[in-house]
């Protein structure tokens, strides 16, 4: 009997490092299908450990009557709310894995303290979130995300680089990290300077990256770094195809990060605030490096309250470029 992944809170980089839990739970189940928020449809869409994705968007009791309908045989919900753990009880499911210490954790039987809760700070969210395959007796062979590219979006890319007349060798900056409030005040001066600064080191065109929101922050650092904009041009797994075919890709801490670490581009990820903890949120992958903080931010300046970014306005670009260097050596 299969196996149901509810993974529909969070961003893409939650989605993705969802992924080894699939898998996982493919070996023992034989199938596995995901349930996720529409946004998020593309980044699971190829995944080959996955029979089918769903998407979230339809009222609840026909959610549910259609899980139950699908006789799954155990349930993983790995960010939990009350209608996604409620999801999985009312539809029956025997095995329903989630997180203890909620209002809602009863309606799960096997329920996993999630290691942050007891303070590790330090355990990769892959490694937490495979402790709810483990606690159905499932153990992972692998905590790596997978993000596969399909053929259409290749072939998309490809025509969109040649209409702009881009081509290889080339470096990906993904400048942004999906903070909406913090659009207006992103420091883009000093991530053009990232940018020229990383064309002359990799002797090489940059393409600055952005979803459609940030469409105005990729274009400014583009234009301040002398660089090819792509923002809002993509898709997420038309920028799976783009970083695939990088020299490398420098991003700050987000989805996009974890889709080019999982396709296996070399791939540095900014940590820029001192809360951003990066053991835990690290992109994961065959290539990987990250550079960490050393602005002095006061304790109270987290990504969604940060009032001014100085972090990523202070950004020491020589430390980037070294991180970059170190993943082309031998």
């Amino acid at each position: 009997m299969p196996a149901l992944v509810i993974c529909t809170g969070g961003g893409i980089g939650d989605a993705l490092l969802a992924t080894p839990v699939m898998r996982t739970l493919r070996e023992r189940y034989g199938s596995v299908v995901a349930l996720t928020a529409a946004a998020h449809r593309e980044v699971l869409a190829s995944d080959p450990d996955l029979a089918e994705v769903w998407t979230d968007d339809v009222p609840f009791a026909r959610q549910a009557a259609r899980i139950r309908a699908h006789g799954f045989a155990a349930s993983v919900t790995t960010w939990a709310t009350l209608r996604s753990a409620a999801l999985p009880f009312v539809a029956g499911i025997p095995l329903r894995a989630g997180q203890a210490r909620r209002l809602y954790s009863p309606l799960f039987n096997r329920r996993v303290v999630v290691r942050s809760e007891l303070g590790d700070r330090t355990t990769h969210w892959t490694e937490i979130l495979l402790d709810f395959a483990r606690a159905l007796g499932c153990e992972p062979a692998s905590a790596l995300p997978v993000f596969a590219i399909p053929d259409a979006a290749r072939a998309s890319l490809a025509a969109t680089l040649a209409a702009r007349g881009v081509h290889a060798p080339y470096v990906v900056l993904h400048p942004t990290r999906g903070i909406a409030a913090a659009r207006e005040r992103w420091p883009v001066q000093r991530l053009g300077e990232l940018a020229r600064a990383l064309a002359a080191a990799e002797d090489a065109t940059v393409i600055v990256t952005g979803g459609g929101a940030d469409r105005a922050i990729a274009d400014s650092v583009a234009r301040l770094g002398g660089a090819v904009s792509l923002g809002g041009a993509t898709s997420i797994a038309e920028f799976g195809a783009l970083a695939a075919g990088a020299r490398a890709v420098v991003a700050m801490d987000s989805g996009p990060m974890h889709v080019a670490a999982a396709v296996g581009a070399r791939t540095v990820g900014i940590f820029a605030l001192q809360s951003d903890e990066p053991d835990r949120w690290a992109p994961r992958g065959p290539h990987v490096a990250v550079v960490r903080a050393t602005y002095p931010c006061p304790p109270a300046h987290r990504k969604e309250t940060c009032p001014d970014f100085a972090c990523v306005a202070a950004l020491e670009i020589p430390r980037v470029l070294a991180a970059v260097r170190g993943l082309a050596a031998p």
